[in-house]
C-alpha cells in the first residue's frame, strides 16, 4: 500500500529546501556558501533559523522509512544496485556532466582574483567539478548510509529489534530526541583550518545516520505512525513555541556552527518539528492528486537541478544589476520554482544525461 503522506511530506520538504536556498544565498550571517547579504539587519534570514534545524534530518528520516519498505520487496543486492544507480551515479558522474556549472559560479569570485591564473583548462574544469557538489552532499551521504544499513540489517535478520521498536509509545518516541541531541555532538566542535574538519561538519554523516536508522527501525511501523499522527497538534504547538524561542534568542548568530546545532533548544525544536510534520501529514495529507503525483515523481530531479538556478541567477543579479533586495528575492524565488522543474523536464529527456544526472 502506497503511503501518500510520505510522498507528500518529502516533496513539500524539497520545496522548502528550494525556498531556504533563496534566503541562504543572500544571507547576512556569514553562513558558508552564500554570496553575502545587503548590509544592515536582514530579518528575512529568520527563515534559516526556522527551517535548518529540521528539514534535512526529516529527509533522512523519511529515507530510512522508505529503505525499510524497499527492502521488503527487494533483495539486499537489488536494493544496493538501485540505490547506487539513483544516488551514487548522480553524486559522482553528475558532477562532470551538470554540476560543474554550479562549480563555475561557486568559483567565479576566486577566478576574478587570479587564483586560476596559469592553471590549464582541464585543471579549471576539475576545480569547478569538485566545487559544484552543492546539494549533492545529500545524495552522497544517503548512499553511504544505505550501505551502512545493509550491514546493520544483517545483525537483525529476524527483525527482532525492528519489531521491538514498533512498540514505542508516544513518550518514548519524543524521548528519542536525546539521540538527535547526541548526534549533533558528533560534530567537530572546533574545526581546524586546512583540514577535513569543515568538510566533515558539512556532511555530518554520523548525525544523519541517527534519523536514518530511526526511520528504518521505528517510524516504518504503521502503529508508530498512528501514534505520532494522534499527537500532531500538541507536537506542533510545542515545536512552534521552541522555534520562536530559538529564533528570538539566537537571531544574528551563524546557525550552522557545531555549538549552535548542539544547543539543547536547537535540538528540541528540530526533533519536535520532525515529529510534528510527520504526524500532521499522516493525519491530514495521506492522499494524492495530479499535482501531488507529479511532484512525487519529480521532486528528486527538481532537488538535483535547483541550485544551478539559485547560484547563476542569484550571482548575476547581485553582481550586474542594481535591483533592490526585495526584487532579487522575489525574482529568484519565482525562478527557482519555475526553472528548476523546467530544467529537470529538459534533462530527463536526454538519455545519457538522464542516467548521469538523475540515475534514471
Amino acid at each position: 500500500m502506497r503511503r501518500h503522506w510520505i510522498d507528500n511530506l518529502r516533496w513539500v520538504t524539497v520545496l522548502l529546501v528550494l525556498f531556504y536556498h533563496v534566503i541562504y544565498f543572500y544571507n547576512g550571517k556569514g553562513v558558508f556558501g552564500g554570496i553575502g547579504g545587503f548590509g544592515g539587519p536582514q530579518y528575512q534570514d529568520v527563515v534559516m533559523y526556522i527551517l535548518y534545524p529540521w528539514f534535512m534530518p526529516l529527509l533522512f528520516l523519511l529515507a530510512g522509512v522508505s529503505a525499510r519498505y524497499s527492502l521488503e520487496r527487494r533483495t539486499p543486492r537489488e536494493f544496493f544496485r538501485n540505490r547506487t544507480r539513483k544516488l551514487l551515479v548522480p553524486g559522482t558522474l553528475g558532477l562532470f556532466v551538470f554540476h560543474w556549472m554550479v562549480g563555475y559560479f561557486n568559483t567565479v569570485v576566486a577566478a576574478r582574483e587570479g587564483v586560476f591564473d596559469g592553471l590549464p583548462a582541464v585543471g579549471r574544469y576539475l576545480v569547478m567539478v569538485f566545487s559544484g557538489i552543492g546539494p549533492l552532499w545529500f545524495v552522497q551521504v544517503l548512499w553511504l548510509l544505505c550501505v551502512v544499513l545493509l550491514a546493520v540489517r544483517a545483525l537483525d535478520r529476524k527483525d527482532r529489534f525492528w519489531s521491538w521498536c514498533g512498540k514505542a509509545g508516544i513518550v518514548w518516541i519524543i524521548l528519542l530526541g536525546v539521540l538527535f541531541w547526541a548526534g549533533e555532538h558528533t560534530l567537530i566542535q572546533h574545526p581546524r583550518e586546512g583540514t577535513m574538519d569543515g568538510l566533515y561538519n558539512l556532511y555530518k554523516p554520523l548525525f544523519y545516520l541517527i534519523p536514518f536508522l530511526m526511520g528504518y527501525f521505528v517510524f516504518s511501523h504503521d502503529a508508530v505512525q498512528e501514534r505520532v499522527a494522534g499527537a500532531w497538534i500538541p507536537l506542533m504547538a510545542c515545536a512552534a513555541v521552541a522555534g520562536i524561542a530559538l529564533a528570538v534568542t539566537t537571531f544574528g548568530q551563524d546557525n550552522t556552527t557545531p555549538q549552535y546545532l548542539g544547543s539543547p533548544l536547537n535540538c528540541l525544536y528540530g526533533w519536535l518539528m520532525c515529529l510534528a510534520m510527520m504526524g500532521w501529514f499522516k493525519a491530514r495529507f495521506d492522499r494524492t492528486g495530479p499535482v501531488a503525483a507529479y511532484l512525487t515523481k519529480s521532486s528528486y530531479g527538481i532537488y538535483i537541478t535547483h541550485y544551478l538556478v539559485v547560484a547563476s541567477l542569484g550571482y548575476m543579479m547581485k553582481t550586474y544589476t542594481s535591483l533592490p533586495p526585495v526584487a532579487m528575492y522575489l525574482i529568484l524565488a519565482v525562478a527557482v520554482f519555475v526553472l528548476s522543474p523546467a530544467l529537470y523536464e529538459l534533462l530527463r529527456r536526454i538519455p545519457v544525461v538522464r542516467w548521469c544526472v538523475f540515475g534514471e
